[in-house]
């Protein structure tokens, strides 16, 4: 059975950090992961992702060069790293992963088969 559970999130002023862990169980993180996000009345959005054993990465344009994405394979836990935040970074933030390679795209939630309970991050200005 796969178990994703996410971590780290909380209240920040707009500039500040914060960083989210995803810790996997009855999953090897060097398959397909990524991190959403949705906000309220927002669409789930694909904020990150991870690909394979080589570790490719993806992010959405609007957190290029804000956020990181990492792994760990001691620990099987996926991270994201949030820097310079801002109000609109605010959302619930899943992490997910796929069994197989999404067709549809790193960023596309229909690829996914697994999700966790989401975290929240809030960001005031």
């Amino acid at each position: 059975q796969t178990t994703l559970v996410e971590s780290g999130g909380g209240s920040v002023q707009a500039g500040g950090s914060l960083k989210l862990s995803c810790a996997a169980t009855g999953y090897s993180i060097r398959n397909y992961m990524a991190w959403f996000r949705q906000a309220p009345g927002k669409e789930r959005e694909g904020v990150a992702a991870v690909w394979t054993n080589d570790g490719t990465t993806y992010y959405a344009d609007s957190v290029k060069d804000r956020f990181t994405i990492s792994r760990d394979f001691a620990k099987n836990t996926m991270y994201l790293q949030l820097n310079n935040l801002k109000p609109e970074d605010s959302a619930i933030y899943y992490c997910a992963a796929a069994r197989l390679q999404p067709s549809g795209g790193w960023s596309s939630r229909y690829g996914y088969d697994w999700w966790g309970q989401g975290t929240q991050v809030t960001v005031s200005s």
